[in-house]
């Protein structure tokens, strides 16, 4: 098996996803820091790898892969058999969409617009206006996640899957911020699934209180 090489930092929300998956997947690999204080993102052999220069970035057999949640379905493709990808289209399609919805709702939400522009923004330039609809935004988010665990454990049925992995990083932070946030006892059993998982706890539940008021990181 190839080694693999990743690029990012591990308080990064989207490095988060990848390498929670690499340890589900139990691949080796090797780590490059990369982005935040550790810059990197500029330099031409990163900019070749990625001309976005964005993290996270995966080599593998001198490939580079990047966007965190193309990069989820290239390493569950090629390592994972059936255990994080189904075989059949439809039920397929269904983790596509979680997938899908975490990158064009939940994601900009609660990273872009709770994240970023309530605990990462200092408390002089919060525009509390705006906070408070992404809040009350993500939690009509998590009240339909709620509605689909009713009647199973996972997001697309009894076994982790992509899907899991891509909306579930979110729950960490999410539950650590000082936020009001609605009564889901699905998600919270859900949650606490994830979190008896050791890849769960050991890349996504880190603490990221260094980023409190920190916008320049």
């Amino acid at each position: 098996m190839n080694r693999l090489t990743i690029w990012g930092r591990r308080d990064s929300f989207n490095v988060q996803k990848v390498l929670w998956l690499l340890d589900e997947l139990a691949l080796t690999y090797d780590w490059r820091p990369a982005g935040g204080q550790f810059g990197g993102l500029d330099d031409t052999t990163f900019r070749a790898m990625n001309p976005h220069g964005r993290i996270p970035v995966v080599l593998d057999d001198g490939e580079a892969i990047w966007e965190s949640h193309t990069i989820l379905r290239y390493l569950a493709n090629k390592y994972g058999g059936e255990i994080f990808r189904a075989s059949d289209p439809f039920a397929r399609s269904l983790e596509e969409r979680w997938m899908d919805w975490m990158l064009t709702t939940l994601q900009p939400d609660f990273l872009t617009g709770v994240f970023w522009s309530y605990y990462r923004t200092p408390e002089d330039k919060q525009q509390w206006d705006s906070i408070s609809q992404k809040i009350a935004n993500c939690a009509d988010h998590i009240r339909l996640i709620d509605r689909q665990l009713v009647d199973r454990h996972f997001l697309c049925g009894d076994r982790l899957s992509l899907a899991d992995i891509a909306v579930g990083v979110t729950c960490y932070r999410y539950y650590e911020l000082d936020i009001d946030r609605p009564y889901t006892p699905h998600v919270e059993r859900w949650y606490s699934k994830l979190q008896l998982r050791a890849p769960y706890r050991n890349n996504v539940m880190l603490p990221f209180t260094h980023l409190k008021g920190r916008l320049d990181y």
